[in-house]
């Protein structure tokens, strides 16, 4: 069966107020009319344009269309109802009539219409119709010492589920959640049956939870990497020398190779993310300048210009 845009056939948005639907439900009755309108298919425009004011004007239909809108509709345009939906809006109870029938086409029939074997009319989900819940998805920001070390977070959540009138309504869940050491950015938690829950004795989904890093201001990771800047005097470049370099919540004694230069990677073993196989910490090298020297130091480096007179950092640059 192929799905009906109401909001389409009537030009509006789905957010559109009650008096823009009512405006926009006018202009089109009167465009047509079959009594005025010359357009070849403006009986049937004018059928659509009835049907889907019949539906938007009134605010528990519309709930409902706007759900089965988001649940039911398929990505080729064919329309599905979730498996046991019921309309607890329809004209069941005696109101739905042949006439009716003949009004409105079976899209509107399938979901409001009532007295059908196996409609969809008459009150909310069928009792006894099982149905696993749907699985939901959310998303937790952490600091990198928290991923690192493990900790528990707070993550709410919509799930959706049936009301006392058979409606699927929005509900808002909060959980407390153990994240475990070593948790990488775009890996999942999956805490099984914490979704939204069945009807019918169906089990509930499960709730999956993507991990996001926020910024840090030292450290940048690489799968299970961590990278760090460390910046270094010009002597502890050119003569080696042992400085001391943070890690994921501690500190260690680094010793820097004679000669090193900036941009130079230097790896401490194991002392990346935590796992079965743990990463390691890429020190990158920065040789840094005092912002300015004192006599003593110009002097001293006018010395070494002389002394290494024959050095041209800019040889590859041909210049």
């Amino acid at each position: 069966m192929d799905f009906k845009d109401y909001y389409a056939v009537l030009g509006v948005s789905e957010s559109a107020s009650a008096e823009e639907i009512k405006k926009a439900y006018r202009k089109l009755a009167r465009k047509f009319h079959p009594d005025v309108s010359k357009e070849e298919d403006a009986d049937a425009r004018f059928k659509d344009v009835g049907e889907a004011y019949e539906v938007l004007k009134d605010p528990e239909k519309r709930e409902e269309y706007d759900q089965l809108r988001k649940y039911g509709a398929q990505a080729d345009g064919s329309f599905e109802p979730p498996p046991g939906w019921q309309s607890a809006s329809g004209f069941g109870g005696g109101g739905y009539t042949e006439a009716d029938a003949r009004q409105f086409s079976d899209f509107f029939e399938e979901i409001f219409g009532g007295g059908r074997q196996g409609g969809f009319g008459g009150g909310g989900f069928r009792q006894g119709m099982k149905m696993r819940g749907e699985d939901v998805h959310a998303r937790i920001a952490l600091f990198l010492e928290e991923a690192f070390h493990g900790c528990e977070k707070q993550v709410s959540f919509p799930v959706h589920e049936a009301d006392e009138h058979g409606r699927v309504v929005a509900r808002q869940k909060t959980l407390k959640v153990k994240v475990p050491a070593g948790m990488r950015e775009g890996q999942h938690i999956r805490l099984k049956g914490q979704g939204s829950p069945g009807t019918g004795g169906g089990e509930p989904g499960d709730l999956f939870i993507e991990v996001a890093f926020a910024p840090h201001p030292q450290f940048t990771v690489e799968g299970r990497d961590v990278m760090i800047t460390v910046p270094i005097a010009p002597w502890e470049a050119a003569l080696g020398s042992t400085v001391t370099v943070p890690t994921v919540g501690s500190k260690v004694n680094v010793k820097v190779p004679k000669g090193a230069t900036s941009g130079q990677k230097l790896r401490l073993r194991g002392k990346g993310f935590p796992g079965k196989h743990p990463g390691d910490q890429i020190v990158v090298l920065q040789v840094a300048m005092p912002e300015k020297h004192s006599p003593e130091a110009e002097k001293l480096y006018e010395q070494l210009a002389e002394a290494e007179a024959n050095f041209n950092p800019r040889s590859k640059l041909h210049v």
